[in-house]
């Protein structure tokens, strides 16, 4: 028996916080206070230093290793004299590492807190009754020992398979053998690219020396919601393996009808549940379910599109299934470049109630032609086609319930020019959506009257573009509500309403619309939003 549980103490996981709370309280009550992080010993901690340093030393080697082979058999080096040499060292290591971790689990052994722990969390694994999870839950620790809380296999009929749930594809023009010859360079570099520093330059958070050194402030944040919050930490599993790391606040019990409404949140390309856009709905009152992107915190994975859409339809999943809100109840929030799977939710999921977009994009092409030279043009255009065609106002337009944009007024990550507010892409997802639910009204006038009011970047800039062309908001509800009124209840956009109007008209009628489907924000990109910019999207 004790030999066993030295071996669970070896190979267990690294513990780093003992939680408390499981219900909402103020931060500063003794209650509170009975929250702490777990302490080390000397024996645990030195002998996890080591570890933790041979850890970053085999990341390194093994980033560089592709130049360190180059350079040894440049110098002749690589040959089965000098390569046993090598062996015994490396063996030797191997052995030393193994005597290190030894040690640290005879240090957990003589922790009494950390022998508990790993109690509860056999027990867990081996009955994972609502009470066994519940103890196992008072505790933060490696994500990846974790056991899996709900799989998209337990749905009896998941929109997605083990290749993944479906996708819009980019439809690229037919090649002949020789053409495809020809291309065959640019296609390898395309893929070396995005498999390499392409897929790290679109999702920064996903590279570990990133985290590591955002570690304090993600279990600050994780303390935060567990203990203040009474957030619930789940490991969902995809349908392609992944399992993604999620966190729950329910606001059901006396919350009214924000809290039985569910806010789903999608993070930004650096962003995390712990310190995200999460924070925004729950400040709100909002029952609120976050998660992070496959290889952010604890899901595993990489962050390319299929592995996204897999993750989000597993989350939605989950909140149906197993959390038992109705997806009538639920509403998407997204910041940036979660765009991408709020929009292929909604799309997924057409009875999902609303969907909020914040400092969103329409798509990344533009974005990614912006920071690349101008002569990468061709080879750009077909990786991010190829790899990662985050289409935003392609899906986006294909949900037929309200929608609210927020745009950063003074955004410098979505705009083409710093200094020029109308190359923010939020602009273009606007104008896109509304020319799709209303192409009678959005006529070249009204489109121009529109950009005339997106080029205002302050309120009362707003109103003045608004009030020069005498736009009455009862007329253009009254115009709008009797057309539908007359019309199938369940007519789907796009509608054809307009095409009697008068080119006045219809500019104060686009004019109306653009205001309902978009709020300005004065601030940055990376401004949290405040619970009072969080709107219901309007709806008729």
């Amino acid at each position: 028996m004790a030999v066993r549980m030295w071996h669970r103490c070896i190979f267990g996981p690294h513990l780093q916080r003992i939680h408390r709370s499981h219900a909402p309280i103020v931060i500063s009550t003794p209650r509170a206070r009975m929250a702490y992080d777990y302490k080390q010993g000397n024996l645990e901690k030195y002998t996890d230093g080591i570890l933790g340093w041979a850890s970053a030393l085999w990341f390194l080697s093994y980033c560089s290793s592709p130049v360190l082979l180059c350079f040894l058999y440049g110098k002749g080096y690589i040959c089965s004299s000098k390569l046993a040499p090598v062996s015994q060292y490396v063996t030797t290591m191997l052995l030393c590492l193994l005597g290190v971790a030894c040690i640290r689990g005879w240090g957990r052994w003589k922790n009494p807190e950390y022998v508990k722990f790993i109690s509860i969390l056999e027990e867990a694994k081996k009955n994972p009754s609502p009470d066994n999870k519940k103890k196992m839950k008072s505790y933060n620790f490696d994500f990846s020992h974790w056991p899996a809380d709900f799989s998209s296999t337990e749905v009896s009929k998941p929109k997605g398979s083990k290749a993944g749930v479906s996708m819009l594809k980019h439809e690229s023009r037919p090649r002949g053998a020789a053409d495809a010859i020809r291309t065959l360079p640019c296609h390898v570099i395309s893929f070396l690219i995005v498999h390499t520093f392409g897929r790290r330059m679109l999702y920064p958070g996903s590279v570990g020396i990133l985290q590591k050194a955002m570690r304090p402030m993600l279990e600050q944040g994780m303390a935060k919601l567990v203990e203040q919050y009474g957030g619930q930490r789940n490991k969902l599993v995809a349908c392609d393996g992944n399992e993604i790391d999620t966190m729950f606040v329910d606001r059901r019990e006396g919350g009214g009808s924000k809290g039985r409404t569910l806010v789903i949140c999608c993070e930004g390309n650096a962003g995390f549940f712990e310190v995200g856009c999460m924070n925004t709905p729950l400040e709100g009152g909002f029952s609120v379910l976050g998660w992070n992107h496959p290889g952010f915190g604890g899901s595993t994975g990489v962050p390319f599109p299929q592995n996204e859409t897999n993750a989000m339809d597993v989350v939605i999943q989950f909140a149906v299934h197993k959390l038992n809100f109705r997806l009538e109840d639920i509403r998407i929030y997204a910041w940036s470049i979660g765009g991408f799977t709020a929009s292929w939710a909604v799309m997924s999921y057409p009875e999902i109630q609303s969907v909020v977009l914040d400092a969103c994009f329409d798509d990344l092409l533009p974005l990614a032609l912006k920071v690349m030279p101008d002569s990468w043009r061709p080879l750009v255009q077909y990786t991010v086609r190829q790899y990662v065609n985050l289409n935003v106002s392609e899906q986006l337009i294909k949900y037929q319930g309200p929608v609210l944009l927020v745009r950063r007024t003074n955004d410098e990550i979505i705009t083409t020019s710093p200094t020029d507010i109308m190359s923010n892409r939020g602009n273009d997802l606007l104008l896109k959506l509304l020319q799709f639910r209303y192409p009678n009204i959005m006529t070249y006038e009204a489109v121009t009257v529109v950009k005339q009011w997106l080029e205002a970047s302050t309120h009362l800039q707003e109103v003045a573009v608004y009030n020069s062309y005498r736009t009455v908001d009862q007329w253009c509800d009254n115009v709008l509500f009797s057309y539908q009124k007359n019309s199938d209840a369940d007519m789907a956009f796009p509608w054809d309403i307009g095409g009697d109007l008068s080119a006045l008209e219809k500019q104060q009628l686009a004019l109306f619309l653009a205001g309902k489907h978009m709020r300005n924000f004065e601030t940055t990109h990376c401004t949290p939003l405040p619970a009072s910019e969080f709107r219901t999207p309007w709806k008729l």
